[in-house]
């Protein structure tokens, strides 16, 4: 579980704003407050980049470090890389109090690989609903903001669904593996305008 400060905005690291060569930002190197939303964009910062099985999380105290396991052996994901680049949306809180877990709202941004650390605007396109130990844990689908940036077209879940159904079926599956047989279990699949409902519900910035 990220041990994040969220009662107040996310503080991270910035020297300067800036944009790398596949038109995202990067955090820099001061404390800066981020939005979660920017005007019609999702912010997403990204803690692990798409390909790789190392499961990487930001802390308050430590920033962005591999997660551990009880022994101190490094977390690797024993399952197929990740399909996209998980993160989180930054001012947000899936309260337990109000049936989340406790957890800043979680993100697959569905384009090439970005560096962790990376701030990345996007677009919600639809909303994979699990149970995980009992607990429910949404993970909002999107793609870039800056179409540039894409690697399929759909703008939407009906899209989504109707042209990359085996993309969204490859996302489910993965989600229902990564952990293990039998560890996660799917609730159903929801479109944008329920992921938009859901980060306006946990989003702390309003």
């Amino acid at each position: 579980m990220r041990k994040l400060l969220l009662s107040f905005p996310l503080l991270l690291i910035i020297l300067s704003a800036c944009r790398d060569q596949n038109g995202a930002h990067e955090i820099p190197r001061e404390p800066y407050a981020v939005a979660s939303i920017e005007g019609d964009a999702l912010n997403v910062i990204v803690e692990i980049p798409a390909g790789t099985n190392h499961k990487i999380e930001y802390q308050t105290e430590t920033g962005f470090s591999n997660d551990t396991l009880l022994g101190g052996a490094t977390r690797v994901i024993n399952f197929l890389p990740y399909p996209g680049n998980y993160g989180f949306v930054p001012n947000t809180l899936m309260d337990k109090e109000r049936g989340g877990d406790g957890d800043p709202l979680d993100v697959l941004v569905i384009c090439e690989s970005v560096p962790t650390g990376t701030l990345l605007p996007v677009k919600p396109i639809g909303a994979l609903l699990l149970r995980d130990r009992g607990e429910i844990d949404t993970k909002i689908i999107a793609v870039p903001q800056d179409s540039s940036l894409r690697v399929f077209k759909p703008e939407n879940f009906l899209e989504f669904a109707l042209e990359q159904d085996a993309a969204r079926s490859i996302i489910e599956t993965w989600f229902l593996n990564y952990k293990g047989p039998k560890q996660t279990e799917l609730i159903r699949w929801e479109d944008e305008t329920y992921a938009w409902r859901e980060v306006r519900k946990w989003r702390l910035d309003e």
